[in-house]
């Protein structure tokens, strides 16, 4: 029997630091199936899904820990199934960088029991000002009885008050 983990790795960034992971898993007969990495002020953060089977688990936690001499730290988790969402709905956000932003975003869509499933930002030089802009690319997954237009009407009651422009997809 199959098991599915999620890893959340964070250490200093290195060439050769994937390939480690990927020998670990291949070492444990798991199956790399999603993940998410970046480089992020000379870190190396990462999410990773993985499959392997449970008699393996503990072997893979140790051969993980081994990973910790190089400042490599693992967080691992088991996977678990959400509901089912009615509708996925992709928005964009685009304005003057401030605090709060995403802070407010989120509270907005918390209050509608949105799930964030993905979000993207960075900040963006602005072109004519030269100061900096904020963006923001979320995958949201609705629940059952939430329309898409129920999201954008809440998002939409921000974007005045954030100075934000919003795009829905």
């Amino acid at each position: 029997m199959h098991t599915t983990l999620i890893l959340t790795v964070l250490g200093p960034d290195h060439p050769g630091l994937v390939k480690s992971l990927s020998e670990v898993l291949n070492q444990q007969q798991g199956n790399w199936t999603e993940s998410r990495m970046v480089h992020l002020g000379g870190q190396f953060a990462g999410l990773l899904q993985v499959s392997l089977p449970r008699e393996r688990v503990a072997n893979l936690k140790a051969a993980l820990d081994g990973l910790q001499d190089s400042g490599l730290k693992v967080l691992i988790a088991e996977a678990n199934e959400l509901p089912t969402a009615t509708e996925i709905l992709k928005v964009e956000v685009l304005g003057l960088d401030r605090p709060g932003i995403i802070r407010d975003i989120t509270t907005q869509l918390a209050s509608l029991k949105v799930n964030i499933e993905e979000l993207f930002s960075e900040q963006r030089p602005a072109p004519m000002s030269g100061g900096l802009l904020f963006f923001a690319a979320l995958t949201v997954s609705l629940p059952e009885g939430i329309s898409t237009e129920q999201v954008q009407a809440k998002l939409e009651e921000l974007s005045d008050q954030l100075m934000v422009d919003l795009n829905f997809a």
